[in-house]
């Protein structure tokens, strides 16, 4: 029996620009100019930014991710690591919202140029074109020739030097798509499970969705091959978004699933709790950690699935391996509930969804001021915060002001003097009083105003 639902609520999702040009076009130079320009705040993600090629960007009030790619070139001389990286630039032209072609004004129209451009004009994307290396005024009729490729309009920039770019972006932010909508609570907890090519995800779903007492439907995602699945299970809705080897029949396409940070990305923006799936087989990998890094900075609800369990029980020996890489790479999120599960067999696959349930519980909880207070004064009383100077620092009240997660503002006399170890510990805290124990917690100190600054306001 399938359950049809309808929402009109809305959540945003980040756009992907991705850069692609011929090697050697200022690509690089171009993503760097925009990643440290005062206008253009980059958000430090840990993992994400080790990769060196993705960086989300904030332009005129608009969130995007940027993308750098490898020069796309073709002709004589095809080696393998030519052709890979084409690859790759075409898997990002492909997944991203709006393309930057850059070319090299000062050399003039390329044939790799007419063979870059007429791949994007295949692609069906928003294309905004642009010639590098112009200083200045004087040198923008060296961008006129590019006009002979059909294009209506190209921008002249320096990556190196900055020329150029404000009207560049400022058309950039015009041309990125409107908020993505996404279906609100009526919808149910939003999941996306997440892993590399065969760790078990299409194994995970069937096992999921094999129950007798699953409603399921299906429904257009936000990408070309994925789609969203809604389910319910005892009363509870679920939405599994832009899942992975669950495709229509008529849809099946004869090709190899590739795993990409950028799909991450995307479904970790739309998700409130992320499924982690890791192959328990292989170990903890650098792409494991790398998203798991982001749903950590993105403050998602997160449960890590180590599937495969069956291949690594019987050992001993490779069980206390596992479990010590497992806590030494994802330290930074303790919170995560762990659960070692064999979808080849179904082996405790039916404790996933109340766990996420726990989770999205524990993610959602709004605490009374008065109940967080005295918690606080509690702790304090058990642990005074440090000293600045000769006089202690005092936290003077809490408040809770949002939820997925919960986040707690402190009000403090002096907020440089809270050590990490001190947040630690009221972090701990909270958790411990008001069983948060399997959710990420936000923790913001800051300095109330005094006398003398709402005289000044």
């Amino acid at each position: 029996m399938l359950e049809k639902h309808t929402d009109n609520s809305t959540a945003s999702s980040t756009p992907i620009v991705a850069i692609v040009g011929r090697p050697n076009v200022g690509k690089s130079t171009l993503f760097n100019r925009l990643c440290r320009d005062r206008r253009a705040l980059v958000d430090d993600t840990p993992g994400i930014t080790r990769d060196r090629l993705i960086a989300q960007v904030t332009w005129s009030e608009r969130s995007f991710y940027l993308v750098d790619t490898g020069g796309i070139e073709e002709g004589e001389g095809e080696t393998p690591i030519k052709i890979q990286v084409r690859q790759r630039a075409q898997m990002a032209v492909e997944e991203a919202d709006l393309v930057i072609f850059l070319a090299d004004g000062k050399e003039g129209v390329h044939p790799g140029d007419t063979t870059v451009v007429d791949l994007l004009r295949r692609s069906n994307k928003p294309v905004l074109y642009a010639a590098n290396k112009i200083d200045g005024p004087e040198q923008e009729s060296a961008t006129y020739e590019f006009y002979g490729l059909g294009l209506e309009r190209i921008f002249p920039i320096s990556a190196a030097h900055g020329y150029g770019l404000r009207d560049m972006m400022d058309t950039l932010v015009e041309m990125l798509p409107p908020g993505t909508a996404e279906p609100g609570e009526a919808r149910g907890i939003r999941v996306a499970i997440i892993g590399r090519p065969n760790v078990g995800k299409s194994s995970l779903l069937n096992r999921i969705l094999g129950s007798e007492r699953v409603l399921v439907s299906d429904m257009p995602g936000t990408t070309r091959d994925a789609i969203d699945v809604s389910l319910t299970l005892n009363d509870q809705a679920y939405l599994l978004i832009d899942t992975p080897g669950i495709r229509r029949r008529s849809k099946t396409r004869e090709k190899l699933e590739k795993f990409s940070v950028l799909k991450a990305l995307k479904s970790i923006d739309r998700c409130q709790v992320a499924v982690l799936l890791l192959d328990g087989s292989e170990g903890v990998t650098a792409q494991d950690v790398r998203i798991a890094g982001y749903i950590h900075e993105r403050g998602r609800g997160a449960v890590v699935v180590i599937n495969k369990w069956d291949l690594v029980q019987k050992d001993p020996k490779k069980v206390a391996e596992f479990t010590d890489s497992v806590a030494e790479a994802l330290k930074y999120m303790p919170y995560a509930p762990q659960l070692r599960v064999s979808a080849l067999t179904g082996k405790r696959v039916s404790n996933l969804l109340p766990i996420l349930n726990t989770v999205y519980s524990q993610y959602c909880l709004r605490v009374q001021t008065a109940a967080l207070n005295e918690v606080l004064a509690a702790a304090v009383s058990r642990h005074e915060p440090p000293m600045r100077g000769s006089r202690r620092t005092k936290i003077l009240y809490g408040v809770q002001v949002s939820t997925k997660p919960p986040t707690f503002v402190l009000f403090v006399s002096h907020p440089a003097a809270i050590h990490f170890s001190y947040q630690r510990y009221l972090t701990n805290q909270i958790r411990k009083a008001f069983s948060l124990d399997l959710t990420p917690l936000r923790l913001v100190f800051r300095k109330r105003g005094g006398r003398r600054e709402k005289k000044k306001r």
